[in-house]
């Protein structure tokens, strides 16, 4: 039997080495992934040491090499070691397991004595969401966002826009007139002749903004609304690009199986 008790104690002594960073364990320095990252470790080497592959469970087979009077007696050290094991395992499993559950109720811990969070009011208008949307499409697709003044000289208002003096438009029953000379602008394309004499060309720009017109409010107008218009000057361009571009952007806006017809009007 000294021979098999030697093996068991070899087994026990490798156990020992193995287990003593454990044993030495002190759960006060320990970070909550750390202690996690121990118990998965002392979990892998508790089935090394007394899983039922394990060389302490293999010298149960050494029973039939002792003398049958010893057999009892091996039998018996045998489980005494295994004890040892299992009580080892389950007093570190114990402490991890505890220090694991403190660590994290105290993380998770709320403070009713903190000052709350007021909730954030409001939201964005839903024109604002259209314009946003409307402004990314166009982004997407190499254009620029160009905005101006709302109140513009009667020459970008309309001289530049080829409304000469005597124009219906130009009449103050159309057009809200501030001081001599000045309007609110009753289109942005008073943007896009301030981006032409600033940028040349080529250019690719849209203008979105408000806009004011003296009209009677119905259901349809209003003295105040807003207007998105697009420009686009380079060599080469043609109306199929127009048709390209307002096709692509009403689709991403409403939808890939959005339609478009294009109707002449004046």
């Amino acid at each position: 039997m000294i021979e098999q008790k030697e093996k068991v104690e070899k087994i026990r002594k490798a156990f020992r080495q193995e287990f003593r960073r454990f044993s030495d364990l002190n759960t006060n320095s320990l970070s909550l992934d750390d202690a996690e990252n121990l118990q998965r470790e002392l979990g892998e080497l508790k089935i090394k040491h007394t899983g039922k592959k394990s060389e302490l469970a293999g010298t149960k087979k050494l029973i039939g090499r002792v003398a049958p009077e010893e057999r009892g007696a091996f039998g018996q050290f045998v489980q005494s070691i295994e004890k040892q094991f299992t009580g080892s395992f389950e007093e570190i499993e114990n402490n991890l397991k505890n220090f694991i559950t403190d660590a994290k109720i105290e993380r998770e811990r709320l403070d009713v004595t903190l000052p709350g969070t007021r909730p954030r009011e409001g939201h964005l208008h839903l024109l604002t969401i259209l314009r946003q949307k409307v402004e990314d499409i166009f982004v997407s697709l190499g254009y620029s966002i160009e905005d101006d003044r709302e109140i513009e000289t009667d020459y970008y208002n309309f001289d530049a826009l080829n409304i000469p003096e005597g124009h219906p438009a130009r009449e103050s029953q159309d057009t809200f007139y501030t001081t001599n000379g000045f309007a609110l602008r009753s289109q942005t394309s008073t943007v896009q002749i301030r981006a032409m004499e600033r940028r040349g060309g080529p250019i690719r720009i849209i203008a979105p903004g408000r806009v004011f017109r003296r009209d009677t409010p119905d259901l349809t107008h209003t003295p105040m609304f807003h207007q998105i218009e697009g420009l686009c000057v380079d060599k080469g361009i043609t109306m199929a690009h127009l048709k390209g571009t307002v096709g692509e952007w009403l689709r991403r806006l409403f939808g890939k199986e959005t339609r478009i017809r294009l109707r002449p009007s004046y």
